[in-house]
């Protein structure tokens, strides 16, 4: 039997936003890429993407670089774009001030595509009906992720809400869900769920507290197996929170 959580700590992007599944990034990045890449080197904007989309997954993986680059993310994107556009030889030279205009483009273009899902805000809005309390985890920086909030108008639907560069720390530590739940007031972490799509941030690392881990799985591959770490439960939309909740 699934008992009802006392409070749930939720992800913003790809939990309530679109941001990596469902938006064409490919799109994305050809849009502003062909802003400015020279007429003689439009044709060379495929490999160019997937240059950088090479560069990126080697990026992103590592946590540290993780950390920082999130923190800036244009700054990120520009040094990713540089070290594609230097391993591209047939692609003219180009200097750090273009890299740096197609990743600000990027991040312009991309923010326009992003959006939420369906019936996101109408379950969270069933949650509160419920009487459990509501946080919104997210990393990044307070520019970014307050834009999403304002934009979507996400803050009068949460008790709290935690930017990972607002509280100075954020996912995987385990100091920022502790900090949610202090603020929430609950002294029994497995009274508490943490919903999101990122299999560290929001079921590995928050079940080494006690937190109990909903994962939103985007069709991808269980990443454990231990039944110690496997997700609480796992649903493929926010939506599906509600049937947990019955």
């Amino acid at each position: 039997m699934i008992m009802r959580p006392e409070a749930i700590l939720m992800d913003m992007d790809d939990t309530i936003i679109a941001f990596e599944h469902g938006v064409d990034v490919d799109a994305c990045w050809f849009q502003a890429c062909g802003i400015h890449l020279k007429s003689n080197d439009k044709g060379n904007i495929p490999a160019l993407v997937s240059a950088i989309k090479t560069e990126a997954k080697w990026y992103w993986s590592d946590p540290q670089r993780h950390r920082e680059g999130r923190m800036d993310l244009t700054a990120a994107r520009t040094r990713i774009i540089d070290a594609a556009l230097q391993k591209l030889s047939f692609i003219s030279s180009y200097s750090s001030s273009v890299s740096r205009a197609i990743a600000r483009d990027y991040g312009l273009v991309r923010n326009e595509a992003i959006y939420l899902y369906e019936d996101a805000i109408e379950t969270i809005r069933h949650i509160r009906t419920l009487g459990i309390k509501l946080a919104l985890l997210t990393n990044g920086t307070s520019t970014e992720q307050r834009h999403k909030i304002e934009r979507f108008n996400l803050e009068p639907l949460f008790d709290h809400i935690f930017i990972e560069q607002e509280v100075g720390i954020g996912k995987p530590d385990p100091r920022a869900y502790e900090n949610v739940l202090k603020r929430l007031g609950v002294e029994v972490p497995h009274t508490a769920w943490m919903v999101g799509d990122n299999y560290e941030w929001e079921i590995t690392a928050p079940q080494k507290i006690g937190i109990r881990g909903v994962w939103i799985n985007h069709n991808r591959p269980l990443l454990d197996s231990n039944p110690d770490t496997a997700p609480y439960q796992s649903i493929a939309t926010l939506s599906e929170l509600r049937k947990l909740l019955l």
